[in-house]
Order: structure tokens, then C-alpha cells, then sequence
């Protein structure tokens, strides 16, 4: 891990590719809605890409950040008096988030994996994270979101339907236009090249 060398040819070009994908304006909220949940004990970080990477490494924040989203009590992650400084104390602090984060609802797929955060391996997938527990978090509006509302989406929610028997019975008789209809169809007429020739 911390004799990572430059990387070259493909890997230099994948990891360009997934460098790029990061999003300053993103960023920029991020901070924004951190700060604002979890107060200015947590600082700001440098602007840019490695910046924000310093800041959430320790996972100190990301863990101040997720307990921010829940009632006193029943804070999921603990968070160390002083900050780690041990490399797997700090990657056991960011496992400990994304183990709280995944609990609170954001869907696995959308998780980062610990080396992203850890090693700047992919920080958009770190905004990816932080994205869909903000979006969550507006969605749920159990009065533990603080910031901007429309820093985030809202989730789309179930919208249940109930229908009577005999609504139930009805739809049966219908035929949807996807299902096609055989009215008029007939193969009168129809020929497929010549007929057989059977010779005795």
C-alpha cells in the first residue's frame, strides 16, 4: 500500500479515466452539507481532489456524519477520543462508516470500497456515497437532516395502489394493446413459394 509506485500504460490510463469523474462542484457541496451537519468542529479541507481526500481519510468525519443522521443513543458508529493515526485503525474507521451508511439504506452498489477513500483510488465513488446517503437523508425527513434541501434528489417512494374485486375483475377482460389482437387475422391468401412436388 504505501510503496505504490507511478502507474504506467493501461493502469495510468484507467486511473485517469476514473480522476476525471470527480466532480468539483460536487465537492463543493459535499463540504458544504458536511459542515453543516455535523457543525465546524470538522474543519474545511483543501479544495481539490486530494484535499478532500485528506479530510475523510481518517474516517473521523465520515463517522461524525453518519451518527449526525440518527437519534441520540443510538449512534452507530464510535468514534475514537483522538483521531487514528494508525493506517489500519483509519481503514477500520471508514469500514465502520460504510457498514453504518449501508444500514441506514444506501444500496450496496452505490458503496465505495474502503482503498477508494484510503488510497485516492476513486474519490467519485466516494461522492457517489456521501450523494446517496445526503439523497436518503432528504427523503426520510425525520428532522436529523440539516443544510439545503435541494442539495440533494429525493428518493423516489413507493406509491402503493389498492384495487377492489371488482375493479380486479374487469382489467381480466381487457386485452392491452402490447398483447396485440388477432381480429382479422386470418392466413387466407397466404403462400410460401412453390408447393411441394411429389413425383411417383
Amino acid at each position: 500500500m504505501a510503496n505504490k509506485g507511478p502507474a504506467y500504460g493501461m493502469s495510468r490510463d484507467v486511473q485517469s479515466k476514473i480522476e476525471k469523474k470527480y466532480d468539483d462542484e460536487l465537492e463543493d457541496r459535499l463540504v458544504e452539507w458536511i459542515v453543516a451537519q455535523c457543525g465546524a468542529a470538522v474543519g474545511r479541507p483543501e479544495r481539490g481532489r486530494l484535499g478532500f481526500q485528506v479530510w475523510l481519510k481518517n474516517g473521523i468525519v465520515l463517522s461524525r456524519l453518519v451518527n449526525s443522521l440518527y437519534p441520540d443513543g443510538s449512534k452507530p458508529v464510535k468514534i475514537p477520543d483522538t483521531p487514528p493515526t494508525m493506517v489500519f485503525k483509519q481503514m477500520e474507521q471508514i469500514a465502520q462508516f460504510l457498514k453504518a451508511a449501508e444500514d441506514y439504506g444506501v444500496v450496496k452498489t452505490d458503496v465505495f470500497q474502503t482503498v477508494d477513500l484510503f488510497e485516492a483510488k476513486d474519490m467519485a465513488a466516494v461522492q457517489r456515497t456521501l450523494m446517496a446517503l445526503g439523497s436518503l437523508a432528504v427523503t426520510k425527513n425525520d428532522g436529523h437532516y440539516h443544510g439545503d434541501p435541494n442539495w440533494f434528489m429525493k428518493k423516489a417512494q413507493e406509491h402503493k395502489r389498492e384495487f377492489t374485486e371488482s375493479q380486479l375483475k374487469e382489467g381480466k377482460n381487457v386485452i392491452g394493446l402490447q398483447m396485440g389482437t388477432n381480429k382479422g387475422a386470418s392466413q387466407a391468401g397466404m403462400s410460401y413459394g412453390r408447393p411441394r412436388q411429389i413425383i411417383s
